[in-house]
């Protein structure tokens, strides 16, 4: 006769799956949508460089709103509020089978961003919860595993598509997306109804002079976000006309790049400090964008990309450094802060980049977020090992953003 324990153990290996199946799902979907994105801007809607940079600032906006909106869904179990970020995201996708222009797309843009950014902080409490009787760090690494695999199933499968003879129409991979987040959602309905999850308390910030460094680190990581995430994927559609074909290749060569650099950031982070790691990706982000905007050789150009996207895996490391450096009780409502702070630039910086595209092209505005990272460097070598020392007076406020 099986034993209560093992019985149990059996039930939260079948939630576990449950939750990791739906990651994969989603996570499919997004590569799907990202290896299409670009394409679907510039040769479907003929949307401008600019366009696309505004668009990029504005769908940050739910981050920025996401403490109210998750006051107000406060009441709701985790799952509920999953599944309805997931749904909200679903249907985001499902707009884009009738996106005719760039003013109806920037509502339906917000609204998928809406339920992506409901979910994010989601996943990792449900996560934590599903590891009851598990390690916490080894069950959000296997989530970890299958968002990763997802996305270069996405990128792999966007791919094969494109080559099939024409290519598949570019509405069709979100209406793909949009039936696999929708099955991961309602997926998540699967979890058990108490996950374990005590009910939260409202999300706090907590502002002091003490951590003004992590912020202007994090600020600054919101302001080159996005053009090193996604603006060479516009440099290559738009000023080089590449194909849906190679540049869902050329995400897929990023993301499996990315698995692998990941774990070795961690390992590099520990053995030579943040200081030091930080510094090193700054300075070498900064020459990798001065040649994004001189080179002309398409071979250097996609080296270039990857390697730039790569480096972004750097980031955890500031936070990793507060993590060392500050008392346990104030980690998490720091880490609100700064993550305000992140959307805010990250909202801004595309806005302005927009508004500049035309008067200094895209090799200048490569040119200015090497500068911004360049600037960065000093900032960076003040980082050190000790811990804080005597905590000063804070303000605790709401926070904005997830």
């Amino acid at each position: 006769m099986r034993s209560k324990l093992v019985d149990s153990d059996w039930r939260w290996t079948r939630h576990l799956a449950v939750m990791a199946a739906a990651v994969f799902a989603l996570n499919v979907a997004i590569g799907l949508s990202d290896s299409v994105r670009t394409n679907f801007f510039v040769d479907l809607l003929g949307m401008s460089g600019e366009q696309i940079l505004w668009l990029e600032g504005l769908r940050e906006i739910p981050g920025l709103a996401l403490v109210f909106i998750a006051a107000a869904m406060m009441a709701m179990p985790p799952r509920i509020r999953a599944t309805a970020a997931l749904l909200t995201m679903a249907v985001g996708y499902a707009f884009y089978l009738a996106v005719p222009s760039f003013a109806v797309l920037v509502p339906v843009e917000i609204l998928a961003s809406l339920g992506l950014h409901i979910w994010m902080p989601l996943l990792t409490l449900l996560g934590t919860a599903l590891a009851a009787r598990a390690h916490a760090g080894r069950v959000l690494g296997l989530l970890g595993g299958a968002a990763a695999l997802g996305m270069i199933t996405g990128m792999g499968l966007a791919a094969l598509l494109s080559g099939v003879g024409e290519g598949v129409p570019l509405r069709a991979y979100y209406a793909i997306g949009a039936v696999l987040i929708a099955a991961a959602g309602l997926l998540l309905t699967r979890l058990p109804r108490d996950t374990g999850v005590t009910v939260e308390r409202p999300q706090r910030i907590l502002v002091s002079k003490r951590y003004w460094l992590f912020y202007l680190l994090t600020f600054m990581q919101g302001a080159r976000k996005q053009v090193m995430a996604s603006f060479g994927a516009l440099v290559l559609v738009a000023y080089f006309d590449w194909q849906v074909w190679q540049i869902s290749s050329l995400l897929l060569v990023s993301a499996v790049v990315n698995t692998v650099a990941s774990p070795a950031a961690g390992w590099t982070l520990d053995h030579f400090g943040e200081r030091a790691m930080l510094t090193a990706s700054y300075v070498i982000t900064a020459f990798c964008c001065v040649g994004f905007a001189v080179v002309r050789d398409i071979w250097a150009l996609m080296v270039l990309f990857v390697l730039i996207r790569a480096l972004i895996v750097f980031n955890i490391g500031v936070d990793s450094w507060l993590s060392r450096t500050s008392p346990r009780e104030e980690l998490a409502p720091t880490l609100a802060a700064g993550l305000s702070f992140n959307h805010i630039s990250s909202l801004a910086m595309p806005l302005l980049n927009g508004l500049l595209l035309p008067l200094i092209q895209y090799e200048g505005v490569y040119l200015l977020t090497a500068g911004l990272t360049l600037a960065t460097v000093p900032f960076a070598l003040m980082m050190n090992r000790r811990g804080v020392e005597e905590p000063e007076r804070a303000v605790a406020a709401p926070a904005v953003g997830g």
